[in-house]
């Protein structure tokens, strides 16, 4: 059994989403949300990297050596599926490994809003899942494919980096490939996949301007195309897809967004008010008439007022969200603070004090 496999255990012995390993400091686990060392040594360089050419192949040695990360999943002997990244920096090697549940999640458990399992029924477009690392997009879309496994008879073309959450086939035929495995990027893939006679192709991250141009391709085509980007909200997730292409082809990618973006959906992860668990909160985004008619006409800094005045179609702000999650006491006030545009909507459900001053200024967003 690999040494690394002892963290391993003990993280998910204590409930931990991920375990992370560098140099000078012990191991440390993210604990709802909060990076606590356990009780070991500071890990040496040349300690750690032992550790961690015991989980690597020869290939990936040898990439590592020349200088690249590396991303790929790991199961442990001990029992659980890991995603890892493998990086170096100026003390040495470091390492991220993140635990995969076993079991693919529905939406009901997750328990997210309604309107996300009718995003499934669409049967071409673009439904977009965003957010920050690690607030849990790869989970969503996971019980998204799964919802769709379940229901209807479909093609399921998935690209990832790397493959997380292994989908058995049940209705669906979902066939599972890695980048950097299997194809040589998410690019590649969808190029491929296109020729595949998909009905869903998911894009595990819409990174450069060659992906979300073929993406948006098959979107137009006739297919359902899911994916991720690193975006904080739905209008600056349509901004970042009109910003990422060359500027001649800005009102196509326009007119593309109006007629085949279908939705958008943005999370974050809040503690729940006893700090054991998180929760998601999402800002939902719809595409209607008004919204396409607003990205045409580059006033996207409107689209806000839409999801607040959109609620029968499933749409919300995340500050509404957060505030009715607050109300329900679903999460924690003070985490939630971290999260919201208008902080001063909040200042009155704050219990902690040392985060009055700040509200008082009335800052924006945190990232």
């Amino acid at each position: 059994m690999a040494r690394i496999d002892a963290f391993l255990k003990l993280g998910l012995a204590q409930g931990c989403s991920d375990v992370h390993l560098a140099v000078g400091v012990p191991p440390m686990l993210r604990m709802n949300g909060d990076l606590l060392p356990i009780k070991f040594r500071a890990l040496s360089d040349t300690e750690l990297e032992t550790y961690i050419h015991e989980i690597l192949t020869k290939a990936q040695r040898e990439r590592l050596a020349a200088g690249h990360d590396l991303d790929f999943s790991y199961v442990a002997e001990a029992g659980g599926r890991f995603r890892v990244n493998v990086f170096r920096k100026i003390s040495g090697v470091g390492a991220v490994l993140r635990h995969i549940p076993g079991d693919v999640p529905s939406l009901e458990k997750l328990d997210v809003p309604p309107v996300l399992a009718s995003f499934c029924d669409y049967h071409q477009g673009m439904v977009l899942v965003t957010g920050a690392t690690g607030t849990g997009k790869s989970t969503t879309l996971a019980a998204m494919i799964n919802h769709l496994n379940e229901r209807r008879n479909l093609n399921i073309i998935s690209l990832e980096d790397p493959i997380e959450f292994v989908h058995p086939s049940k209705r669906c035929q979902v066939i599972q490939r890695e980048v950097g495995t299997h194809v040589k990027s998410f690019a590649d893939g969808v190029r491929s996949a296109m020729r595949e006679d998909p009905d869903v192709i998911l894009v595990g991250e819409l990174r450069d301007a060659d992906t979300i141009m073929m993406a948006m391709t098959a979107a137009e085509t006739g297919h359902l195309v899911l994916g991720t980007l690193h975006t904080t909200g739905a209008v600056k997730t349509i901004d970042r897809i009109i910003d990422a292409l060359p500027g001649e082809l800005r009102e196509q990618t326009k007119a593309f967004l109006s007629a085949s973006l279908k939705a958008v959906v943005t999370q974050v992860l809040v503690k729940t008010p006893d700090g054991r668990g998180r929760r998601a909160i999402l800002e939902i985004l719809v595409n209607n008439r008004a919204i396409a008619k607003l990205i045409s006409a580059d006033q996207t800094h409107q689209i806000p007022s839409q999801l607040q005045t959109g609620k029968e179609q499933g749409m919300q702000l995340l500050d509404q969200a957060l505030l009715d999650s607050i109300a329900a006491k679903q999460i924690d006030p003070n985490d939630a603070i971290r999260f919201a545009n208008d902080k001063k909507k909040f200042q009155r459900y704050v219990t902690d004090t040392d985060l009055v001053p700040t509200l008082a200024l009335g800052g924006g967003t945190e990232t």
